[in-house]
């Protein structure tokens, strides 16, 4: 009943997240040339062919830059919504296109996908949870509120893909023009620090396993400060940093059939302090 999950990459630089079991995976987001999605699979052991669908979240490229030479090659069909096709119209996909509708789940193999709406300056933006069995892992990034889609299907989650995009001083203290600092913390942008504190803090399930912090700002922010700020409540959720320069480890997430009944320190989906501190430490590294 599990699932491996693992960051490709995220940031602003190129996004793509794997989430898959022992038989089919799917992508969030094709951020990635092709040539440099290959070569981080294979440093992790993924295999391209286990990839059954690619599911676009939005249009900007930092999602999409590497879809269409992923999709030419290796034929996978591109689960996408009107309104985002709209907007990668001309990248040769049309043939491999299957279209996608707000919280209509759409089932590629014995995984289960569902898009919901979401807040960001583009199209048709959407979020995605990932259903197999009774193991759910979320992908929320490019956020700009927790409105109450982000909250109802965060709290499902077993794994979730969280952005914690900027730290709200060093945005407002940056070198970034005022427009751009209104766009990113104006509500359709993307989701600060705290906003993140906020959504893990009060709305995680009690068998929220793995926090992949996603998609942090290179000029707004840093891995150490977000590690700081969640390292108080991590509780029983191994909390790590999504590096925007290389691909995190494969984790695999289980549902804890007892999980929501269970007390911090009852031993059902816990990890010790050696196992949270050490990988956190070789993120930091990285950055």
């Amino acid at each position: 009943m599990s699932l491996s999950i693992a960051s490709l990459n995220s940031g602003s630089n190129g996004n793509c997240y794997y989430i898959g079991n022992e038989e089919e995976a799917v992508f969030i987001d094709a951020g990635l040339s092709c040539a440099e999605t290959e070569t981080r699979m294979g440093r992790l052991g993924l295999k391209m062919d286990r990839i059954k669908g690619i599911f676009i979240s939005h249009e900007h490229s930092d999602h999409v830059s590497g879809l269409s030479a992923i999709v030419q090659k290796y034929k996978i069909p591109v689960y996408i919504n009107p309104g985002t096709l709209r907007e990668v119209r001309g990248k040769r996909l049309r043939a491999f296109v299957q279209l996608t509708g707000n919280h209509q789940p759409v089932t590629v193999g014995r995984l289960e996908i569902t898009p919901f709406p979401k807040k960001h300056d583009a199209r048709d933006p959407h979020s995605f949870i990932v259903r197999f069995l009774q193991t759910t892992v979320g992908i929320f990034t490019d956020i700009g509120q927790p409105c109450d889609q982000v909250v109802h299907y965060f709290r499902q989650c077993h794994a979730a893909f969280l952005e914690a995009n900027y730290d709200e001083e060093m945005l407002m203290n940056g070198k970034y023009p005022w427009f751009l600092k209104n766009r990113i913390r104006g509500g359709n942008g993307h989701l600060s620090n705290l906003q993140a504190l906020e959504l893990f803090r009060n709305h995680r399930s009690a068998s929220l396993s793995h926090l992949l912090l996603s998609h942090l700002s290179k000029e707004n922010n840093s891995p150490e400060l977000v590690h700081s700020l969640f390292k108080s409540n991590e509780s029983n959720t191994q909390v790590v940093i999504a590096s925007r320069y290389q691909e995190s480890q494969v984790y695999t997430v289980s549902f804890a059939a007892d999980a929501e009944n269970h007390q911090p320190g009852s031993g059902i989906g816990t990890v010790s302090k050696k196992e949270i501190t050490e990988p956190v430490l070789e993120q930091l590294r990285l950055f």
